[in-house]
């Protein structure tokens, strides 16, 4: 059954209302799981992941307020899908947009963006940083990049780790449109954290509708500072969050009932598995969501409905050894 209703006036009236999928394969197959895993497929997107969602409401968020004037060029650090977000929406909006983005995130990222029209600023990874992995001391290098070309360039930040439309948009949209698609009960989500905007989002949705629906955290198990724990390695494969931020902004807002750690190994094993079983093509953090949910189905919520995002698609990492 197609997403459209009607034909789009531009593509960003295709951002959003992206599928729910029933895991069930993946679930049957796993030992000691019992229970549903409930995927919403946002790398269905235009743009191929969940940002989309957030580059559309924070710059619509910006017009409306006047903080974001015509014509005006639209600045953001990131590490591949909110720029390749803001590209789309800028094309569209006729911003030029210019993405900063460190040389540890997969090259296919930085070529989509550049082919949607905008420039790509690569940012030298931190000091003994292995190539392919992006810890905070690399993100804080982009972060003063940004900064300077925003300045510079007398721009707009769209600026995700603080400006309200990054949860807004999963509250408003990915949220509710889940409350609607289950038509039933969710006991728990859970999210990889990068922003936390997604996480918070959602969450917050989820709460208000069923106050008892368990919402947890999801970090690699070597840098998760949200749970408490001492970071062993910043330089995890997940690409996309686990950047050993404890300040996140929005996520001191909402309620965590739990945190759930998730190896490089279980990761790609079960992002591999989401391909092979159920003939989905995501990325790393989608595969850490699905291995946090088995363990959760294993141990305390045997059983239960549990519901992820697939953040992105796997096509943004055939760099890596994700799919080697």
């Amino acid at each position: 059954m197609s997403r459209a209703t009607a034909t789009c006036k531009s593509v960003v009236d295709a951002i959003g209302n992206t599928p729910l999928v029933n895991l069930s394969r993946l679930v049957t197959n796993t030992e000691g799981v019992q229970g549903r895993v409930l995927a919403k497929l946002e790398f269905l997107n235009p743009g191929y992941s969940k940002k989309d969602r957030i580059a559309l409401q924070i710059v619509e968020d910006a017009e409306a307020s006047g903080t974001l004037k015509p014509g005006q060029t639209v600045v953001e650090l990131t590490s591949g899908n909110t720029g390749t977000g803001l590209a789309i929406v800028c094309a569209v909006k006729r911003h030029p947009f210019v993405a900063v983005m460190s040389k540890g995130n997969s090259p296919e990222r930085a070529r989509m963006m550049r082919a949607l029209g905008a420039s790509v600023v690569l940012v030298d990874q931190a000091p003994g940083a292995p190539p392919g992995q992006v810890s905070g001391e690399s993100l804080a290098l982009v972060e003063k990049e940004t900064v300077k070309l925003t300045r510079e360039l007398g721009a707009f930040r769209a600026d995700q780790f603080h400006l309200e439309g990054n949860w807004r948009a999963h509250y408003l949209h990915t949220g509710k449109e889940i409350i609607r698609q289950v038509g039933g009960k969710i006991d728990a989500f859970c999210d990889f954290v990068g922003s936390s905007g997604s996480y918070v989002g959602v969450s917050k949705a989820l709460k208000e509708h069923n106050p008892d629906t368990l919402c947890y955290v999801v970090e690699p198990d070597s840098a998760a500072v949200l749970a408490g724990h001492e970071v062993t390695n910043p330089n995890h494969k997940i690409q996309g969050g686990g950047y050993s931020i404890t300040d996140l902004q929005f996520l001191a807002r909402v309620r965590v009932d739990g945190y759930v750690q998730v190896t490089n190994e279980e990761a790609v094993r079960a992002a591999r598995r989401l391909a092979a079983e159920e003939g989905l093509f995501a990325g790393f953090s989608s595969g850490a969501n699905v291995a946090a949910a088995l363990k959760l189905l294993s141990g305390e919520l045997s059983r239960k409905t549990i519901v992820v995002l697939l953040c992105d698609s796997g096509l943004k990492y055939m760099s890596t050894d994700l799919w080697a």
